[in-house]
């Protein structure tokens, strides 16, 4: 059995951007398998599991990884460990969590530990990283029995997370009517109209507000407008990013941004929507009694976690967020060993501790 380490850095070595996972599932496959655990596999998804029983714990964190960029300090797919620091694209972002529950589920096996009545079930996917609808966990949830709650493994220096935020894209259209720049009188500049909606848009707040997140935030993105440098635009698109929170429904959202500029709106995209857990769920909690230095927070970015909206679910994991999808992403190899450990700890907490009522 590997180290959670050496196992992070034997991921890291298989170049699986999205949709090119083949070969990592292919050795996770083989390594949970020849290590003793059950082991399934749908398409490059891998799952392996622990117990029996009908209550169960899902571990998952992904298997992609974005391409490399510019500058990376050392080979992108060749792991070096440097000054206790392991680089490689995938370190943190997040084979680390994938390493580190992996590691811990096989160290419960080897022990002999199995939750009772329950069942605690690593799920290792892919297509993260691309937020289409071939997302791993999206396809292979059908497939998996009833989930009760779940960790998701991303970068968060072992912080949790119970509250993300959810994205929300516009498109506004502005119709205008052409006319000579010269007889600019004539015409109805679009471009003038979107430029008086993106003013509204800059000075406008939304009412409601997370505890963790706080308000949603709005930025116009992108523009495009005009088809001459002599005519007055007949038409103007500029697009709306917005970075959603619980308690704020998009349907709610897009029907205040309609409310208040002239422009035509349509849903570019609303998938990724906001999600939370209550500090109060038994997932939470034994996170928080495994790591009782720790305050639950709220995360910025996108995970899994949408894919698992109607579960209480932790978001965890060693590395630091900042470093994802950067050149000198790395994290720290005794940070990758502690992951493993604190998982192995709050899986034992979380069935230690279930509620009678949780147990079935």
């Amino acid at each position: 059995m590997l180290s959670a380490p050496e196992l992070l850095k034997a991921l890291v070595r298989f170049p699986s951007l999205s949709y090119k996972e083949e070969a990592v599932a292919s050795f996770v496959e083989a390594y949970t398998t020849k290590s003793g655990l059950p082991t399934r596999r749908l398409g490059n998804n891998v799952y392996f599991w622990v117990g029996s029983g009908e209550h169960r714990l899902l571990l998952n964190s992904h298997l992609d990884v974005v391409p490399p960029s510019s500058g990376h300090p050392y080979d992108p797919f060749e792991p070096v460990e440097a000054g206790g620091l392991i680089y490689g694209r995938g370190t943190a972002d997040a084979k680390a969590s994938g390493a580190a529950m992996t590691t811990a589920l096989l160290t419960l096996a080897r022990e002999g530990w199995e939750p009772e009545g329950g069942q605690v079930i690593v799920a290792l996917t892919v297509c993260e990283e691309t937020g289409a609808e071939d997302n791993g966990l999206h396809v292979l949830r059908p497939h998996l029995p009833p989930i009760h709650a779940a960790l998701v493994g991303e970068p968060t220096l072992l912080q949790p997370v119970i509250a993300q935020k959810g994205l929300l894209i516009l498109k506004a259209t502005v119709h205008g009517k052409n006319a000579h720049a010269a007889r600019s009188h004539l015409g109805v500049n679009a471009i003038s109209k979107a430029a008086e909606d993106i003013c509204k848009l800059n000075s406008f707040r939304f009412a409601c507000a997370d505890t963790f997140l706080g308000a949603p935030t709005l930025c116009v993105t992108t523009i495009s407008g005009g088809t001459g440098r002599n005519v007055v635009p007949d038409e103007c698109t500029f697009y709306v990013d917005i970075r959603s929170v619980p308690g704020c429904s998009h349907k709610e959202m897009i029907q205040d941004i309609a409310a208040l500029v002239s422009s035509d709106i349509s849903v570019h995209s609303s998938r990724i929507i906001p999600v939370s857990t209550p500090a109060s769920a038994h997932i939470v909690q034994s996170c928080l009694r495994v790591l009782p230095d720790m305050q639950p927070v709220g995360s910025p970015t996108a995970s899994d976690w949408i894919h698992l909206h109607d579960l209480p679910v932790v978001k965890i994991g060693p590395g630091r967020s900042e470093l994802s999808h950067t050149a000198e992403e790395h994290v720290a190899a005794d940070e990758v060993s502690h992951a493993a450990q604190i998982y192995q700890r709050i899986i034992q907490e979380y069935f230690r501790s279930l509620p009678e009522t949780s147990a079935t």
